[in-house]
């Protein structure tokens, strides 16, 4: 990629990320890492790189400062859950599991009735492929580098919450009509 990376906008900077970067900034000054995102505002980009001592350490360097941005590899399976995984907090969760199967089973049917695209990747749900949804499947449990999609699905989920609590057992002739649901392509993600 030559200069102009602010101008590209995200259908492109997307093509990055989960790429082990060489970022050049001035004439004489590069960092190397692995593109966890890019801000959509500044095109500003955050580096990831994992040490030797298990730890991890977080550059970010600004966008309007970027001369060329070069894809050393692509992230293997282990690399890209590991990006995914370093920034959020430990698991918890106490409820059975068979109550987590009800509360994935039920968040999956109401994003499918909203027009969603979601599918079951073992207890996680993926959502348009481009956000994940963990255990308990609460707002907080999304997690995305798509700021727009995770506040759309967060705000989805927030409403199923929000109607369990109302109506606790759900009726045939209570159950709420979805939500205005986006239109099929608003949840396209560019391929390479």
């Amino acid at each position: 990629m030559q200069c102009g990376w602010p101008l590209l906008g995200p259908l492109q900077w997307i093509r990055y990320v989960n790429k082990q970067v060489k970022v050049t900034v001035g004439k004489d000054e590069e960092h190397r890492g692995w593109l966890l995102t890019v801000d959509p505002v500044s095109a500003s980009l955050v580096l990831v790189d994992f040490r030797e001592d298990g730890g991890t350490s977080v550059l970010v360097v600004m966008g309007h400062a970027v001369e060329e941005v070069q894809v050393l590899q692509e992230a293997d399976e282990e690399t890209a859950d590991r990006l995914r995984t370093s920034f959020l907090p430990p698991r918890t969760c106490s409820l059975d599991p068979e109550e987590l199967r009800k509360r994935r089973g039920g968040i999956r049917s109401w994003l499918e009735k909203n027009q969603v695209p979601v599918e079951e990747e073992g207890d996680e749900l993926r959502v348009a492929g481009v956000l994940t949804i963990r255990a308990p499947y609460r707002p907080e449990d999304c997690y995305s580098s798509n700021q727009i999609i995770l506040d759309r699905i967060q705000k989805l989920i927030q409403n199923v919450i929000k109607l369990q609590t109302d109506h606790p057992e759900p009726h045939p002739e209570t159950e709420p009509e979805p939500d205005r649901a986006p239109t099929s392509s608003s949840w396209t993600t560019p391929r390479d």
